[in-house]
């Protein structure tokens, strides 16, 4: 780990293990603003004309990857993140700690480890209660991935009509959703989300995602996201444990933990481990039965090792 500046903020700290390397926010945050291969292109969405910024009462998307607590409610998900964060090494980790939401009574952490061989990163989000009461609550991690790629989210285990009679996943749609907008690729075991620049509207889906994984092919790269899904609990947004949202911007690859009640001075959980792979980007459901989930499959097979705090 080092500590570089980055884009117009004097105080930042790259992690980087040859294969892959990541850039994390000490002046703003907690954010984790870069993620890539060594000297290859961002992963992540950067919106330049607030790179640098800090202060203000403002939110800012800045970028990168964030955590939120969910449900979404204004103005409380929308507590502005523009100040420094406490740095914390930890071995050839970094733990990131938000002061207190002055509104909220809630403190956001943010600890990142990567693998010492592989292009994989462990992300821990952290939300803890410093309210004098309960507070429900979800942990909510959103990565703000670079425009012109395609994610991919997939549907539980499809069988027949004589092998199951009951409903087994939900898909969630918001009030805007237009479930005819071309950048949907329905499929019977995928749905394949485009990003588009020249699009007018925003879209957003949500669903129950059993396999525990979300991902985003772009440029010869995909990006895998892998969480657990705890099918019996309750989660917010009629129960999405993933969601996507798109913009003419970019695309949000979404994952939440599970809705908790945390007393005071409580704290709840929600890991995510992230995979970063050269493949196409899949154009049909097809493609990705073909070729990208095998990649997939291997990639999460593979025993995950990372340092200890």
């Amino acid at each position: 780990m080092e500590r570089i500046a980055y884009k117009g903020w004097p105080n930042c700290y790259r992690l980087a293990n040859g294969l892959v390397e990541l850039v994390v926010t000490a002046d703003v945050g907690p954010r984790i603003i870069r993620f890539g291969l060594v000297g290859g292109a961002n992963q992540f969405k950067e919106y330049e004309e607030m790179l640098g910024a800090t202060g203000g009462a403002e939110w800012r998307i800045y970028g990168g990857h964030r955590l939120w607590h969910a449900p979404e409610a204004w103005p409380r998900t929308y507590a502005p993140d523009n100040g420094p964060v406490r740095v914390e090494p930890l071995g050839e980790g970094v733990r990131l700690v938000q002061p207190t939401e002055p509104d909220t009574g809630i403190q956001k952490e943010m600890e990142v480890a990567l693998a010492p061989s592989r292009a994989a990163l462990r992300v821990t989000h952290r939300l803890c209660n410093h309210n004098p009461w309960a507070v429900e609550l979800a942990p909510w991690a959103l990565s703000v991935m670079a425009p012109g790629g395609r994610a991919i989210i997939p549907l539980p285990r499809r069988q027949t009509h004589a092998e199951n009679l009951c409903p087994v996943s939900k898909v969630v749609l918001w009030a805007y959703t237009d479930m005819s907008d071309p950048r949907f690729t329905w499929g019977h075991e995928y749905v394949l989300v485009q990003q588009d620049p020249e699009a007018e509207t925003p879209q957003k889906i949500g669903a129950t995602v059993p396999d525990g994984w979300l991902a985003y092919a772009r440029d010869g790269m995909l990006f895998v996201k892998q969480f657990a899904c705890h099918e019996a609990a309750k989660y917010p947004d009629l129960g999405a444990c993933a969601e996507v949202w798109v913009d003419r911007d970019m695309l949000e690859l979404e994952s939440l933990g599970p809705l908790a009640v945390l007393k005071p001075e409580e704290a709840v959980e929600h890991v995510e481990h992230w995979l970063l792979m050269e493949a196409e980007a899949p154009l049909t459901e097809a493609d990705v039965v073909r070729d990208t989930l095998p990649r997939i499959k291997r990639a999460l097979s593979a025993e995950l090792t990372f340092p200890q705090p």
